[in-house]
Order: structure tokens, then C-alpha cells, then sequence
């Protein structure tokens, strides 16, 4: 293994960065050329898709094997992703989700551990709630239900161009 050693009577200049790495604020005008060509997209708009992957995906193992149980695992997976996705949303969403920065910053960890904790919590639930569960239907509901969060991003409305 080959180590090199530091070389002490090296200086290391105090604009490491360069002035072409320096943070430029922007103005009015292309914070709201910005918002234009990106629209926001809505937590909600999001969930919705996701409810309607996670149901289509529950129907099909249930329509395409005919057994009840796998339909009720797929739909409890979809379940695991989008309860404690609109929770998430509702506390990104609330109240005091925006009087500050910091309160912002802190409100996003906090509402994302909730959410974590809650799919965690509903997934070590499954076998109890779930007679015959079967987890690799409940993980197949699960992954299309969180993959349908980009379809949401795909089908969102465009503005034109003026």
C-alpha cells in the first residue's frame, strides 16, 4: 500500500473555492422564471398516484394468481407506503411547517423519522393484521407504490413556454 506523505511547507491559499464557486443569490426575476418552467407538485397530487399504483397492483396479484390473500398482502404493502406518506405530508403541510428556516429543517427530519418509524412499525405488524401473508407480495405492492411516485413526477402539468 502506498502512502504519501503531507507536505507541511505547502500553504494552502485561503480562497480554496475560487471566486467562480462563490454562492450568487438569485434575483426576483429568475426566482420567477425558476417557479415557471418547474411547477411545484403537490404532496397530495403524489399520494393520490400512489394510492391508485398501490391499488392497481393489489388487484393485479389478486386477478392474476386468484388468490385473496396475495391481493390483501400487495394492498397492505401500498398501505405501508402511503399512510405514513400522508402523514408526512400533513406535517410538511401544517401550521408551523414554514414560520422559520430552521423550524422548516427541523419539521422535515422530524416528520421523516415519523414516517420511518410508522412504515417500520406497520411492516412488523403485517403478519398479525395479514392472515396468510405473503411478504413478497406485500414487498411487490410496496416497491410499486413507492415507484409510482415518479410517475406523479412524470404526469405533472408542464407550463409553456412564453
Amino acid at each position: 500500500m502506498k502512502t504519501i506523505a503531507r507536505n507541511a511547507s505547502k500553504e494552502v491559499p485561503e480562497d480554496i473555492d475560487g471566486p467562480e464557486d462563490e454562492f450568487k443569490p438569485l434575483t426576483a426575476e429568475e426566482a420567477q422564471r425558476l417557479r415557471d418552467r418547474k411547477p411545484l407538485i403537490s404532496p397530495w397530487r403524489v399520494i393520490a398516484i400512489q394510492v391508485v399504483g398501490g391499488l392497481l397492483a393489489a388487484l393485479a396479484a389478486w386477478g392474476l394468481t386468484g388468490r385473496q390473500n396475495l391481493g390483501w398482502s400487495a394492498g397492505y404493502g401500498a398501505l405501508a407506503v402511503v399512510i405514513p406518506a400522508a402523514v408526512f405530508a400533513r406535517g410538511l403541510t401544517g401550521r408551523f411547517a414554514s414560520l422559520n428556516p430552521g423550524t422548516a429543517v427541523f419539521g422535515f427530519f422530524l416528520w421523516e423519522m415519523v414516517k420511518m418509524a410508522l412504515t417500520v412499525a406497520m411492516l412488523i405488524a403485517a403478519p398479525r393484521l395479514i392472515t396468510a401473508l405473503s411478504w413478497p407480495a406485500m414487498l411487490v405492492g410496496l416497491v410499486v407504490t413507492m415507484k409510482a411516485a415518479w410517475v406523479a413526477v412524470m404526469l405533472a402539468p408542464r407550463r409553456l413556454k412564453l
